[in-house]
């Protein structure tokens, strides 16, 4: 039987916040299938709040020492639900073209699908590179999510600028990792 001290001590762990932004995933997806200027606005907020427990669950994880296996394999995990599903949406509402979602994603699953491959070969954490390229993804989709100008800032344009800018480092931390990859096994 669970006592309310275990899920209390459950909820303190930074494996917590990761699985919230798994489950705020949904939320922005439904409120983004009726896109009015409140629906996404309330849309873009909750992806803030969801995008802000990447820093905490690392930063809390260390600092307690609860780096855990299932933490490093659940954490790009919710990263990846979260960005992914959230330019799938956009790009529904035709907010951002849609084949430059297809290679983000497709640069994320090759990705991930090497890391796996080569766990025990090379290392897997995150590089520099890719925490860029996750920095300007989630700045890219913020503004994006907004998408109506506030104080006479178009954010969309602001957006569409740093996606741009997160496809560079989505193209050069993928290459730079297959490099370090096929370096390890030849």
């Amino acid at each position: 039987m669970t006592t309310t001290r275990q899920i209390i001590s459950l909820m303190r762990h930074p494996n917590a916040l990761t699985v919230y932004r798994i489950i705020a995933t949904p939320g922005i997806v439904i409120l983004l299938m009726y896109p009015t200027r409140w629906t996404t606005f309330l849309a873009a907020w909750l992806f803030i709040a969801a995008a802000v427990t990447d820093f905490f669950d690392g930063f809390l994880a260390r600092r307690k020492g609860l780096v855990s296996d299932l933490g490093k394999v659940l954490d790009p995990l919710a990263d990846k639900v979260l960005v992914c599903s959230s330019l799938i949406m956009l790009s529904n509402l035709q907010w951002i073209p849609g084949w430059l979602v297809c290679i983000i994603i497709a640069r994320e699953m090759a990705v991930t699908g090497l890391r796996g491959i080569s766990a025990e070969k090379i290392d897997v954490s995150a590089t520099q590179l890719g925490k860029f390229k996750t920095g300007f993804q989630i700045a890219a989709i913020i503004p994006l999510l907004f998408h109506y100008p506030y104080f006479g800032i178009n954010l969309h344009v602001v957006g569409l600028t740093l996606l741009w800018i997160a496809l560079l480092f989505t193209l050069w931390s993928g290459i730079d990792y297959f490099k370090k990859f096929f370096k390890a096994i030849l």
